[in-house]
C-alpha cells in the first residue's frame, strides 16, 4: 500500500553562530534529506531574528546586495553590506556595530558607537529607498543611538558647543542635540523606517540597556553605572531636541534595544518598532514558502530558554503552527527542556552534539553533522513523492 503524499519540507534555519551561516545550514540539511530520499521535495528559506545574519537571509531570498563604506564601533573603516529589493531596504546594525565588527575582537563597551549604522542608513535613503527596515539585534554598543544620529547628519554637542566623542560614556557631557543637518528624507511622508527588534527593555535602571546588556559587552559594574548615568543625561537631551517627555522616552518598551539605538530611531527619525522575527519572516518570503509545506525544519546554534524570547526558531514555530504545519528544530546543542520545546511548538529536536565526538567537533564538523541530521529527519518523517529541490523566491 502506498503512503499518502505528505507535502514539501520547508527548511527555515537561522545561522549556527560562530560555525555555519543560515544558508549553509539549509543546504547541508537539504543534502542529507536527498541522501535519504533522493528527489524529495525541499524548499530552502533561511531566516534570522533581526541580528547578525538578517541581511544574509534577505540575500538568500533574492534581495540585491549593496556595499557601503562605513565605520565599525570603534571608528575603524569597513565595508558594510545591506540588502535592497525595489524601494525596500534592509539594514543590519550588527554589520557595523556588532561584536564581529570590533577590530581583533577587542571590546570597548564605553567607547563603542553606532556611527556606521547611521552611514549605511543614510546610503539607503540616498539610494531612493522608501521602506527601510533596521535590524537591531547583536550590538556591541551602549550609546543610546547618538552615533547613528551623527551618521545621519545630526550633531551632539557639549555645553561649550563642541562635538561630543564616540560611545556611551561621552554622553555624560552631552548638552544639546542639533538635528538641523539630519537627513532630509527622514521627514518625507513617503519614507517609512521600521525597527525590527524583539527586546522590550526600557532605557534605564535595573532592566535597562546598560544593566542588562552592558555586562555581555564587557562592562564591569562601575562602567554599567556610568553608562546608565550617561544615558539618563542623553535621554533628556534627546527629549529636548524632539519636544517629547524624557520619562516617557526612557520607559518605552524597547527603548533599551541595541544599547538604546532603537530609542534614537523612534524619537528622532520617526521609526516604528516591529517584531524582529516576524518582520524578517515577512521580508524573506517565509509565508509564501510555507504554502504547501507539511513539515518545517528550523534551528540555531543553541536551543535553550532564550530561544523562546524572540529568537528565529520560536518565530518560525509560531508562524508554522498558526498554519497547522508541524515543526522540528535542529541545533548544535539542545538544552531546552523537552516540555518547553513541545510547548513552543517543536514536535522533535535534533542536536549535533548527539552525533559529534565532543562539543568542539559539533562546531568544526557542523556541515557534515547537519547532513547526517537531514537524513535522519527524512527517515523520521518519510515522504514518498519525488520532486526536485528548489529554493524559495
Amino acid at each position: 500500500m502506498s503512503r499518502p503524499d505528505r507535502g514539501t519540507v520547508l527548511l527555515a534555519p537561522d545561522k549556527f553562530k560562530g560555525s555555519v551561516d543560515a544558508a549553509a545550514v539549509a543546504a547541508a540539511l537539504a543534502a542529507g534529506i536527498a541522501d535519504a530520499e533522493p528527489g524529495r521535495a525541499v524548499r530552502c528559506c533561511p531566516v534570522a531574528d533581526g541580528g547578525e545574519g538578517t541581511v544574509a537571509a534577505a540575500l538568500a531570498a533574492g534581495w540585491e546586495p549593496v556595499r557601503t563604506t562605513a565605520t565599525g564601533p570603534t571608528g575603524t573603516p569597513l565595508t558594510a553590506v545591506w540588502a535592497r529589493t525595489g524601494t525596500r531596504a534592509l539594514v543590519e546594525l550588527a554589520s557595523t556595530s556588532g561584536p564581529a565588527a570590533q577590530p581583533g575582537g577587542v571590546r570597548d563597551p564605553g567607547g563603542a558607537g553606532t556611527e556606521g549604522l547611521g552611514t549605511v542608513l543614510a546610503a539607503a535613503l540616498d539610494a531612493g529607498c522608501t521602506d527601510v527596515v533596521v535590524g537591531l539585534g547583536g550590538s556591541a554598543t551602549t550609546d543610546g543611538g547618538a552615533g547613528l544620529l551623527r551618521g545621519l547628519g545630526a550633531r551632539v554637542l557639549d555645553a561649550a558647543g563642541a562635538e561630543v566623542g564616540r560611545g556611551g560614556l561621552a554622553l555624560a557631557r552631552a548638552d544639546r542635540l542639533d538635528l538641523s543637518g539630519l537627513h532630509p528624507r527622514l521627514t518625507d511622508p513617503a519614507v517609512r523606517v521600521r525597527v525590527a527588534a524583539d527586546v522590550d527593555n526600557p532605557l534605564l535602571g535595573p532592566h535597562g540597556a546598560a544593566a542588562v546588556y552592558g555586562p555581555q559587552k564587557g562592562a564591569d559594574p562601575a562602567l554599567v553605572r556610568a553608562l546608565d548615568t550617561a544615558l539618563a543625561r542623553w535621554v533628556r537631551v534627546l527629549a529636548a531636541a524632539t519636544g517629547t517627555d524624557p520619562d516617557r522616552l526612557a520607559a518605552a518598551a524597547g527603548a533599551g534595544a541595541a544599547g538604546g539605538a532603537g530609542l534614537a530611531l523612534t524619537a528622532a527619525c520617526g521609526a516604528r518598532t516591529a517584531p524582529g522575527v516576524g518582520t524578517v519572516l515577512e521580508l524573506t518570503g517565509f509565508h509564501d514558502a510555507l504554502a504547501g509545506a507539511t513539515l518545517v525544519v528550523t534551528g540555531e546554534g543553541r536551543l535553550d530558554a532564550q530561544t523562546l524570547h524572540g529568537k528565529a526558531p520560536a518565530g518560525v514555530a509560531a508562524a508554522a503552527g498558526a498554519a497547522g504545519v508541524p515543526v522540528v528544530a535542529v541545533a548544535g546543542q539542545v538544552v531546552l527542556d523537552p516540555d518547553a520545546a513541545r510547548s513552543a511548538g517543536f514536535t522533535a529536536t535534533y542536536a549535533l552534539t548527539d552525533l559529534a565526538r565532543d562539543q568542539r567537533a559539533a562546531i568544526t564538523d557542523a556541515v557534515a553533522l547537519l547532513r547526517r541530521v537531514g537524513a535522519r529527519v527524512a527517515t523520521d518523517h518519510p515522504f514518498p513523492t519525488r520532486r526536485t529541490i528548489r529554493s524559495s523566491p
